[in-house]
């Protein structure tokens, strides 16, 4: 079981490291990119509410939620995107699969456990050509994005109250190209425009869980708190004559010395609360209030003047029902029902236009072989952004698929 996970965690490891490529959307130009991580598929499929406290489940957006694991867990999640992009200068479609997230939860004492992982946070991908009514010709692509490496303790202090603390290292580069063609003119070259960033920053976050039974009913409220970290930034800036060429990769003529700079991006400061109501193992709602103080985030270069910040909120409401836990005559009956509902205001604002998110989600979650382990599926509907002063509507279908494997790990046999 355990060498199974270990190659599990090395080729999934080159993989989130090599394929960082993961979204098609614009605005991921701007910061550090398309903010991914969303959380686990179990809190995403409800709408990223994230104060239940599980004993075989890894909650990534609560540190706190570690200390109540009781088996080991491998846990790993991807997506699949297909987005219909709807701007006045006409429509696209495009489609992304990408690997989410991938960690690892071991208790280690009776009241406390640990865990690590790789997160892919944030990503860039996108290809834009436009051709003005001169015939001047303008593209503009980037890739790339930010990783996160992380490790987290949770202890819990008595039945009903724990504490927990993640610390993560961000590492990862983006490049953005811009190229510009006048042929109208006769003007025999284009000028291409190329700048990359390698980025890298410390942080850390706490969480705290609360946890209370009520007769028979079950109530949890959960907070964490993120506070401002730096993350530095080598850029590189380029400037080259090429030729005219159909792709993206055209012929340079010439290139000029590149322009070094260093710079700081300050990730924003950033504190959830939440609370939630129901019967464990049978069925739970709950609602939860992200605070992020983005109006003091920036972009990488500083002569980016289309886009500004402002500070974002999210609200999510969710929850999950299973028909009979113990079930033992009707799989179906032990499946986990997932649905919740997302409203995000991103914090970014383009042209004047305050960028909001907000979306659909349902799903199950599907028993494998014991009681534990368990393969999560669902949908993600939502829309992001605005077709109004020349911006691009994003209508998104995501596809989530994860698998969380459990079992005692490290226990010593009484016989051989």
């Amino acid at each position: 079981m355990i060498k199974k996970i270990l190659l599990s965690v090395f080729l999934l490891s080159s993989l989130l490291t090599i394929a960082q490529q993961a979204t098609s959307s614009p605005y991921s130009f701007y910061g550090i990119g398309d903010i991914r991580f969303k959380g686990t598929v179990e809190n995403r499929l409800m709408g990223g509410v994230s104060v239940f406290a599980d004993s075989i489940h890894i909650n990534l957006q609560n540190p706190a939620s570690y200390a109540g694991l009781k088996l080991s867990t491998f846990a790993v999640g991807g997506s699949f995107s297909s987005v219909r992009l709807n701007s006045y200068q006409g429509n696209d479609k495009a489609q992304r699969s990408s690997v989410d997230y991938l960690a690892i939860g071991m208790p280690i004492l009776k009241s406390s456990s640990i865990s690590f992982g790789l997160v892919p946070y944030s990503a860039v991908g996108y290809k834009i050509k436009n051709i003005s009514s001169t015939g001047v010709e303008r593209r503009y692509e980037g890739e790339g994005g930010l990783n996160r490496v992380f490790v987290g303790y949770g202890y819990q202090f008595n039945k009903d109250f724990s504490f927990g603390a993640d610390v993560y290292y961000n590492f990862g580069s983006i490049e953005t190209n811009s190229l510009l063609y006048d042929q109208v003119r006769g003007i025999e070259y284009g000028v291409q425009e190329r700048n990359t960033s390698e980025m890298s920053g410390l942080g850390f976050k706490i969480g705290a869980m609360y946890q209370k039974k009520i007769k028979k009913y079950d109530f949890s409220a959960s907070m964490t708190f993120m506070p401002q970290s730096g993350l530095k930034n080598d850029n590189s800036r380029s400037i080259a004559a090429v030729q005219y060429a159909e792709s993206n990769s055209p012929g340079v003529i010439a290139r000029l010395d590149p322009v070094n700079s260093k710079t700081t991006v300050k990730l924003p400061t950033q504190l959830s609360v939440g609370a939630g109501f129901g019967q464990v193992k049978k069925w739970l709602v709950g609602t939860e209030v992200v605070f992020k103080q983005s109006n003091s985030f920036d972009n990488r270069f500083a002569d980016v003047t289309q886009a500004t910040f402002e500070n974002g909120i999210q609200y999510s409401f969710g929850g999950y029902f299973i028909p009979n836990y113990n079930s033992f005559s009707n799989y179906f009956k032990k499946i986990t029902y997932r649905a919740g509902v997302r409203y995000e205001k991103t914090g970014m604002i383009i042209r004047d236009k305050s960028i909001k998110d907000y979306a659909f989600t349902a799903g199950f979650s599907f028993p494998l072989g014991g009681a534990f382990s368990n393969l999560n599926l669902g949908v993600e509907y939502g829309r992001r952004g605005t077709a109004t002063a020349n911006l691009v509507e994003e209508n998104y279908t995501n596809v989530v698929l994860s698998v969380s494997l459990n079992d005692k790990w490290f226990v010593q046999r009484k016989f051989d």
